[in-house]
């Protein structure tokens, strides 16, 4: 643990509110598909699962991934974070326009708010690039690692260009194909660029880290790198330009043997491991990084249906989103909150009093007890959400839409534990 603290480190106060934030934010996204209900039956395209999705990317997703990252720029770069003010700032301006963004498509509002709230998120995360980048420029360490992290930023910023320029589209009408033709260009950019890609160059520092395992292969990596970059920097460029659907899945195959590439630095991690015993937060993360093979399945069989009927393509779409989104990223950010969140309020309350008296451990800092609980809740929520998605039936969707909220109330009961931790030595105890 000592290797995510270095003098490196941002202040406590630039991560915290973003974890707030996303613990908010996910218990808002639970009782808005509690709302959605039928409609999450429903065509991919339809507003409130679009709301939906932007809650859980925008608010609760990017929100952790965000403090996260901050704190880890060090670890990853070995260097401080440009701006603590411009992580900030962009921390308030991206929480505002993820609530009027979220609103926008909730109230099917396309012409009037969903410009002026994208063109928000827009300069919000632009400024996050910046910083990442300008922290790039200062780095002592470029490995495969912050290249993983570093290109991720760049197709977060193409991502989010694609977004704005959709949401202007509905009010100007200036592009040549369809919306959900852009719309599936925005969504594949983001999940596979900027996601996949930041996940990857994260957890090949982390999970050998807490694993504490070494020895490892890291041309595995390298060669993750390039061929998820090539496959989808192809791929779009033939959705763009060419529309030549039946070279897709040349493109597929690169960007799936690149993730087969990834999975197996991650095995070997595990076998290599001298920490034979796994903490919640990293059978959270053992079972999100190899959870990725449902969705990269699902892909293939929409990247191959155009034989299949249109029904059934709504469907694996929503399928294909909804592993990513819950049983791939989720999955991953609930368990890396008990191994970052706990360390950064360590850091805040007991650094200084290091030597000086006994100081609790960072795990005793949150409830484990809560933190299994929503684990195996979780685990439920996915399987029965999962079912019903498959079989079309309301009474397992509404049933999992519950199973995801009593997650977030646990989740939220832990994160506002750390939160409001008081120090405790062995003087006061």
């Amino acid at each position: 643990m000592d290797q995510l603290h270095s003098n490196n480190a941002p202040d406590a106060s630039v991560v915290k509110p973003h974890f707030i934030f996303g613990a908010i934010s996910l218990l808002i996204l639970s009782v808005m598909i509690i709302f959605a209900d039928t409609a999450l039956l429903g065509p991919y395209f339809d507003s409130k699962i679009i709301a939906i999705t932007h809650m859980a990317v925008l608010g609760w997703a990017i929100m952790i991934v965000f403090g996260a990252l901050y704190q880890l720029v060090p670890v990853v770069f070995e260097t401080s974070l440009f701006s603590e003010k411009l992580a900030k700032i962009t921390f308030y301006l991206s929480g505002i326009s993820v609530l009027f963004l979220t609103y926008s498509f909730w109230i099917a509002d396309y012409y009037t708010l969903l410009p002026i709230a994208s063109l928000l998120m827009f300069i919000s995360l632009m400024l996050f690039v910046i910083n990442i980048i300008l922290s790039y420029k200062n780095a002592k360490l470029k490995n495969i690692s912050s290249k993983f992290v570093i290109t991720a930023v760049v197709w977060l910023s193409i991502t989010e260009l694609i977004g704005t320029l959709i949401a202007f589209n509905f009010r100007y009408n200036f592009f040549t194909e369809a919306h959900l033709h852009y719309l599936k260009i925005h969504a594949t950019l983001g999940l596979i660029g900027w996601f996949l890609m930041l996940i990857i160059g994260i957890s090949s520092i982390l999970i050998p880290m807490f694993l504490i395992s070494h020895q490892l292969d890291n041309k595995k990596l390298e060669k993750a790198y390039y061929l998820i970059n090539f496959g989808l920097f192809a791929i779009s460029v033939n959705w763009f330009f060419i529309h030549l659907d039946m070279i897709n899945p040349v493109f597929w195959l690169s960007i799936v043997i690149g993730i087969a590439f990834f999975l197996s630095f991650v095995h070997d991690s595990y076998k290599k491991r001298l920490r034979k015993v796994l903490d919640v937060g990293m059978k959270h993360t053992i079972i999100s990084v190899f959870s990725i093979i449902f969705p990269v399945v699902v892909s293939l069989i929409l990247l191959l249906g155009f034989q299949l009927q249109s029904s059934i393509l709504l469907r694996a779409t929503l399928i294909y989103g909804f592993t990513v989104i819950f049983g791939f990223i989720t999955t991953l950010i609930l368990g890396q909150t008990y191994k970052t969140l706990p360390f950064v309020i360590w850091l805040e309350k007991y650094q200084t009093l290091v030597g000086k008296t006994k100081t609790p451990l960072p795990r005793e800092l949150y409830s484990e007890q809560i933190a299994s609980a929503h684990f195996y809740l979780y685990l439920l929520f996915i399987i029965t959400m999962v079912l019903g998605l498959v079989l079309d039936q309301i009474f397992l969707i509404r049933i999992g839409s519950y199973l995801l909220l009593f997650v977030a109330i646990l989740y939220n009961i832990n994160v506002f534990k750390m939160i409001f931790h008081k120090t405790k030595t062995a003087e006061n105890d």
